[in-house]
């Protein structure tokens, strides 16, 4: 066994005694003992109706009440009040209350769990990103539960029975951005990685979607693509990166990752070495928008660009996006979702049920998320119905009736960054699987400080 493999053992075993017995409300009782919880029975119904039939159940049980929601995304606050003002349409008469939140430094997975140990939660849904955790501490644990919108289901070729996996509201995307008031391009997800290199990147101890990505990069279809991204390479850069190669391909086989696993490991440790942590992506892209970020590039979150104020030193101008570029080799960033699931002890089954189908099967429920660059519904309809209404591919704004183009913001759409691999996808289950292993590895990497 190498020093490797007995420092990951060590890991698992270590991890694995520390798991929490987890106290049960009625319902995790319910889904250890093998039946439905309360809740789960809610879903099974509503998961046969169409999106009027849920509107009337949430009418009949939440009129005049308060609904709790919690998520990662703040515009939870946002898509309610239109979710109200449609189930007005069907019963003029129907109120309801609303307080949703948003727990900073990834608290809300302590939030839904202290909640979970209520026979009645106070949350009747979560919207919530992280697959790695939403995967362990989540789902495994009972706490939350699946809820997949008939109509959603069938705009993607299949049914709630069939469809296998968690309910996504959207994929955002982190893209690789430059300043380009230099000579300096980028052609090659490797470039991004080389000598000198220190790409703005929030800390992955920050965010722990960023560590998922770097995880996702270890399986085989992404490991391949940077195989083939290697092989594009000069002779004169392979031969700066191939010493790493080298150097970690006994690790990958100690991981058990495929061929190419060697490829992704090197390309993770070049960047964990290199990257220069940052505690948000505002700030990353503050930066590279100023005049003065000459040759600087960063990983963020693309629809940050959208907040940017024009003035004489700033400009969205200064900034190119990497995977437009002609001829460009590679991933271009990575792809996270946005999940969203009911609550297993929910106090208003029916009403989170009819929001959730709300938010994916209608443009005006997507529209909080939707108006913003870097964020595609998962519905195949809804997205083509919110491209058309707010990005119009015209890579500009409309300020005093004069068009202002900025390339940047031209964004080419979901069915564009979602095609070819040309972003690195989160998968929950995947993630999980090697937080141990992989996991056990990135953390023993060092990381690089900024001077």
């Amino acid at each position: 066994m190498s020093k490797l493999t007995k420092c990951i053992f060590v890991s698992i075993m270590v991890a694995l005694l520390a798991l929490p017995a987890f106290a049960s409300g009625s319902g995790e009782a319910a889904s250890a003992s093998g039946g439905q919880s309360a809740v789960e029975e809610i879903i099974q119904q509503a998961e046969g109706m169409s999106m009027e039939e849920l509107a009337k159940k949430a009418i009949e049980e939440s009129n005049g009440k308060t609904f709790y929601g919690v998520g990662n995304s703040s515009r939870g606050n946002t898509a309610l009040p239109l979710f109200i003002a449609y189930l007005q349409t069907i019963d003029p008469s129907y109120t309801l209350n609303y307080e949703w939140q948003q727990p900073k430094n990834n608290k809300i997975f302590d939030q839904l769990t202290a909640d979970s140990l209520k026979k009645t939660g106070t949350f009747a849904m979560t919207l919530i990103q992280d697959g790695n955790q939403i995967e362990s501490k989540m789902v495994r644990t009972g706490i939350l539960d699946t809820f997949i919108p008939k109509e959603w289901a069938e705009a993607n070729g299949t049914t709630a029975a069939e469809y296998e996996g968690y309910l996504p509201l959207q994929t955002l995307n982190k893209v690789f951005m430059y300043n380009n008031t230099g000579s300096k391009s980028y052609d090659n997800v490797w470039d991004f990685v080389a000598p000198g290199e220190h790409g703005l990147f929030m800390d992955i101890d920050s965010e722990i979607v960023g560590k998922n990505f770097l995880y996702m990069l270890t399986a085989d279809r992404y490991s391949a693509e940077l195989k083939e991204a290697f092989d594009a390479l000069p002779d004169s850069e392979k031969a700066v990166f191939q010493p790493t190669i080298d150097l970690v391909a006994s690790d990958a086989a100690d991981l058990g990752l495929g061929d190419n696993g060697k490829y992704a490991l090197a390309w993770i440790k070049l960047w964990v070495e290199s990257y220069n942590a940052q505690t948000d992506d505002g700030p990353i892209c503050n930066t590279l928008v100023s005049a003065s970020a000459t040759d600087q590039f960063g990983l963020l979150v693309y629809s940050k660009l959208r907040s940017v104020e024009e003035s004489a030193t700033v400009s969205k101008k200064n900034v190119d996006i990497a995977a437009y570029n002609d001829g460009y080799q590679g991933f271009g960033g990575y792809g996270y979702c946005h999940y969203l699931f009911v609550t297993d002890n929910s106090p208003l089954p029916w009403t989170a049920c009819a929001f959730i189908a709300y938010m994916v099967n209608t443009a005006d429920g997507f529209s909080a998320w939707g108006k913003d660059i870097g964020g595609y519904s998962s519905n195949p309809v809804v997205a083509a119905e919110t491209e058309e209404i707010y990005h119009h591919k015209t890579g500009g704004m409309a300020e005093d009736g004069v068009t202002v183009l900025f390339p940047a913001l031209n964004d080419h759409g979901g069915d564009w960054w979602l095609a070819d691999d040309r972003l690195v996808i989160e998968d929950p289950s995947y993630c999980a699987s090697v937080s141990f292993t992989v996991g056990s590895w990135i953390e023993m990497l060092s990381k690089y400080t900024p001077q």
